[in-house]
């Protein structure tokens, strides 16, 4: 449930501070989740808290170059609903598969709402309804969805 963000003068800076930091080079993403301000604040304080360290997105995003696929491995600055960089995290895991196929573990990774796999599939059903809604696409519960999981690396107090 995210809507990618291209970089900026902010990330990028904050990007050369965790590469300097941790001796890492290489590029990165940008990552703002939700459709809204409020929900990409409320979405980023769930990572920089603790519960959520997993995300999904439809696979029709990233076929048609809108997002970037995950990559194993991969790193990943994470704004707020201003564009303000937040953390960086890195991919831990990636898997595409049917929205219906979200198993309990990976509901409870994401960190939302009670954690539940019925509460999962009720919030990212209507999130994706609304997506399908805006851009004229046929949305069902069979919708082929990226599940990523993810650590976070920077800033040092939030890195797991």
């Amino acid at each position: 449930m995210e809507e990618f963000t291209t970089k900026t003068k902010r990330t990028e800076a904050y990007w050369a501070e965790f590469c300097q930091a941790a001796g890492v080079e290489g590029d990165y993403d940008a990552v703002a989740f939700g459709d809204s301000v409020a929900l990409a604040n409320e979405l980023a304080e769930l990572v920089l808290t603790g519960p959520k360290r997993a995300t999904a997105g439809l696979l029709r995003d990233y076929e048609t170059g809108a997002e970037p696929l995950p990559v194993l491995g991969g790193y990943v600055v994470m704004t707020d609903g201003h564009g303000e960089p937040k953390a960086v995290w890195q991919t831990t895991d990636v898997r595409v598969g049917p929205l219906s196929s979200v198993d309990d573990k990976f509901a409870w990774d994401e960190g939302e709402g009670d954690r539940t796999r019925a509460d999962w599939l009720r919030m990212h059903t209507n999130f994706f309804t609304r997506q399908a809604e805006a851009e004229g696409f046929d949305f069902h519960p069979d919708i082929e969805t990226v599940f990523e999981r993810f650590r976070i690396v920077w800033p040092p107090e939030h890195a797991d």
